[in-house]
């Protein structure tokens, strides 16, 4: 009997805190989209720089009566998401804290600071570089034109710019979410550093592999998600040997 309350106050507790986070993602929802056209220029901006010293007159088109209102509650949800997300975080830590140990909760934490932080980082790798590059690829596609050929000229499109890069930013964010995982899963037991350093070269096919799938078919975006990953990778079997090294120096003694 005693096990079905505490199970069933468990229960409660869980749900409770998983509506607090979902009031809060609604709230950043509603606020968010109250400045949806602010977020729409920063996200357009990347966009605007790579163009705005060309020679034709660039803009973005809606072909939709709808278009733009869905394209701002995209906009809106994409951040409202974007900063629930933490919180939701921290509603979960909270949840399952009082049945950790001491050294179980500092274990933790590490990983709860390093989540959004690495989010947040691949976010701003997209913006600040993979999706400048990107756009430049694709314009260096457009022709002039000729006597015999009609001219080939990008006319991009609200929704579509919007959507692509905000799954950028989201495929980024999770991809960075690597070296968290491979942690994770040494400090269970499942992987170690010298397992990770083997199967290196299964994992770089991996990532590629992944990449491709998660980006457009173009090589700018894809590469621009690999070679971090890549990266991250390798940053894995360090902080993993650090970790091995460290709970090794903790058992001699």
């Amino acid at each position: 009997m005693a096990d079905s309350n505490s199970f069933t106050s468990h229960f409660v507790e869980l749900r409770t805190r998983l509506l607090n986070s979902l009031i809060f993602i609604f709230i950043a929802f509603v606020i968010s989209y109250i400045f949806a056209d602010h977020i729409y220029e920063f996200l357009v901006e990347p966009y605007a720089n790579a163009v705005k010293n060309d020679q034709i007159s660039r803009r973005l088109i809606f072909t939709a009566l709808h278009e733009t209102f869905i394209a701002y509650i995209k906009v809106a949800f994409f951040t409202a998401v974007f900063l629930g997300s933490p919180v939701l975080l921290i509603q979960i830590y909270k949840f399952i804290a009082p049945g950790l140990y001491k050294n179980e909760k500092k274990a933790i934490l590490p990983y709860l600071v390093s989540t959004p932080i690495l989010f947040l980082f691949g976010g701003l790798l997209v913006y600040y570089l993979v999706m400048p590059l990107a756009i430049k690829f694709f314009l260096s596609f457009e022709t002039l034109g000729s006597n015999t050929s009609l001219p080939i000229q990008l006319e991009a499109k609200v929704n579509e710019y919007l959507s692509l890069i905000m799954r950028l930013i989201f495929a980024f964010g999770i991809s960075f979410q690597l070296p968290i995982l491979l942690n994770l899963l040494a400090r269970i037991g499942v992987v170690n550093s010298e397992y990770l350093k083997t199967r290196r070269r299964y994992v770089i096919v991996i990532i590629f592999a992944l990449a491709a799938i998660l980006t457009p078919p173009d090589p700018i975006t894809q590469v621009g998600l690999a070679i971090p990953l890549l990266l991250l990778y390798e940053l894995s079997i360090f902080t993993v040997r650090f970790t091995e090294r460290k709970k090794e120096k903790l058992e001699d003694a």
